[in-house]
């Protein structure tokens, strides 16, 4: 399949390392580019005020008369959450199964970009020609439906792209992991395997999504007197469902709740994905109508998310639901790294509210732990491995399991976003890099907010404010009124009267300096005053609030 020239494939990554989210990778050969997924991440701590990160996709839109189309794996948020924005930059076709396709048209359709994009839907087993690529959809397990990994012929040899994947025997949807397909490629020879890096930590095997419904079972028997309300994440339809058979067997109604939840399941029960018995499910507004020992309540709010229904319900902000002394609230999932904080402070509110909360063994991982990556390894036998879809410490671990399983040192590598890994039989070496920073989404803005404004922003949380205001005459340059001083996020004015004299002297004697001078440059004059108050405010407070100095003129 190698043409005589020889030329390596190139393999770029534009998200989804050193993090968990933001999964985007680019393949290029010649005139020739495909996207892997294209998803968001949530902003991090010291992000103020931002509300998603997406993929920068600069490289794509400067070789857009290269790039033939867009390849999902799956439905999450990490993978699909960026399409409506990207789709605004370079118009490429997508790829994708049923659900996975579903759940996309949904956020074009929000976007009011659905009309725009070309779609097709593929099933499991078939091949789509991109260019000069041919791609295989292989049937996984995750704990969304219809998750698919990716055999991707190119002309330097097979990359085998997991997508995220778990080896489960007894699904509760679907159709086991198509093992013989991973193993039939390993005979033809895989040049690499990009293996989700997620659980690489840890050992033995990811338990089956089944061995949830009976714990869900075990809780519903033993708290049969008691309003149930689970939290868990709002793509897990899989879990949803167990949770309905659990209800419907219990005779309780079911209220879902939460937008996101709302949709996905709507998606999924329009399509036949999730089985729905009838007359379980009501609307929110009826659940004064049923007693509470009849109700099961499904939200989203599992991680803690400011604005999801879990964590208004435990802040007494939502409008529909109240929580009760002895209703039992139980967490469906695992807090993402860095989310522990956020999803404790929803538990301690529940607690206090009288909730009986429980948190432990009513969540299995979607993704593969070390035996299935072993398995992976030894059905695929690739020459080189690049582990993908983790943090660091996940990608490193990823990569000694790699070398355990008989892929020599050298061929495995451990990449950064925005790398340019070029590889074939004799070539595995990372040779540039694009850009690949992620763009920041406030609002309605997107990529508005950089480093500078970020900055800006901390500043203002961490020492305040103080607005300086002095009007001048405009010939003579003299001092008409002021200077005035505004503080917010500072000092209390009222309570530090001292301090704010001695700031106004401190500006007087910069302005009587620069006016003696002859200045009459007025960003001089604000550099002036800014140093001479900053310096000032140091001295007797240890503190160095943002001084923003405003100069108005009078005729």
């Amino acid at each position: 399949m190698k043409p005589d020239d020889n030329k390596p494939v190139k393999i770029i990554p534009l998200g989804g390392l050193e993090q968990i989210g933001m999964n985007i990778t680019a393949i290029e050969y010649e005139d020739s580019i495909i996207v892997i997924d294209c998803g968001l991440s949530f902003p991090e701590d010291e992000m103020l005020g931002i509300d998603l990160v997406i993929p920068d996709v600069t490289y794509l839109k400067e070789n857009a008369d290269k790039v033939k189309g867009l390849v999902v794996t799956h439905g999450h948020e990490d993978h699909i959450g960026a399409i409506p924005y990207v789709e605004n930059e370079i118009n490429m076709p997508i790829y994708a199964t049923k659900l996975t396709m579903a759940l996309i048209e949904h956020k074009l359709e929000e976007h009011n970009n659905l009309n725009n994009v070309r779609r097709k839907v593929v099933s499991h087993g078939q091949i789509i020609n991109l260019g000069c690529f041919r791609i295989e959809f292989i049937r996984t397990n995750h704990s969304i439906a219809d998750a698919a990994a990716l055999a991707i012929y190119t002309p330097a040899g097979i990359i085998v792209h997991t997508g995220d994947f778990k080896v489960d025997f007894t699904p509760v949807f679907g159709e086991t992991i198509d093992l013989p397909r991973f193993g039939e490629l390993g005979k033809k020879g895989v040049l690499a395997l990009m293996a989700d890096s997620t659980n690489v930590e840890r050992p033995g095997y990811t338990q089956s999504e089944k061995t949830v419904g009976k714990t869900f079972d075990n809780l519903f028997n033993d708290n049969r007197d008691h309003r149930i309300i689970i939290a868990t994440f709002a793509s897990n339809v899989d879990r949803v469902q167990q949770i309905i058979n659990s209800a419907y067997k219990y005779g309780r109604k079911v209220v879902i709740e939460g937008r996101s939840m709302v949709n996905i399941i709507n998606t999924a029960s329009e399509l036949g994905y999730i089985n729905i018995p009838e007359n379980t499910l009501i609307e929110i507004d009826r659940i004064k109508d049923y007693p509470d020992e009849q109700l099961v309540l499904i939200t989203t709010g599992s991680q803690g998310e400011n604005m999801a229904a879990l964590s208004r319900i435990a802040a007494s902000i939502h409008n529909k639901v109240t929580i009760k002394p002895g209703d039992v609230v139980i967490f469906s999932s695992n807090p993402i790294p860095g989310n522990e904080k956020a999803v404790f402070k929803v538990i301690n509110e529940l607690e206090m509210k009288g909730a009986h909360v429980i948190f432990q063994d009513t969540h299995v991982s979607g993704h593969a732990c070390q035996e299935e990556l072993k398995l992976m390894y030894a059905l695929t036998k690739p020459k080189y491995a690049i582990p993908v879809h983790g943090e660091y410490r996940h990608l490193k671990r990823h990569a000694e399991l790699a070398v355990e399983m008989g892929v020599p040192k050298e061929n495995v590598k451990i990449l950064t976003t925005g790398d340019v890994l070029e590889i074939d039989d004799d070539t595995f070496k990372v040779t540039g890099r694009v850009p690949a920073q992620g763009i920041l989404v406030d609002g309605l803005g997107v990529g508005d907010v950089g480093n500078i404004v970020l900055r800006d922003r901390q500043h203002l949380s961490q020492n305040g404010l103080l607005i300086v205001v002095v009007t001048l005459e405009r010939e003579s340059n003299q001092l008409l009124a002021g200077p005035d001083i505004v503080s917010r996020g500072f000092v209390y004015v009222r309570e530090s009267e001292t301090l704010m004299d001695d700031c106004r002297e401190v500006i007087q004697e910069a302005l009587d300096m620069c006016l003696a001078k002859g200045v009459s440059d007025w960003n001089k004059i604000k550099t002036s005053i800014k140093d001479s108050v900053s310096e000032f405010l140091w001295k007797r407070t240890k503190r160095s609030p943002m001084i923003l100095p405003i100069i108005t003129e009078v005729k």
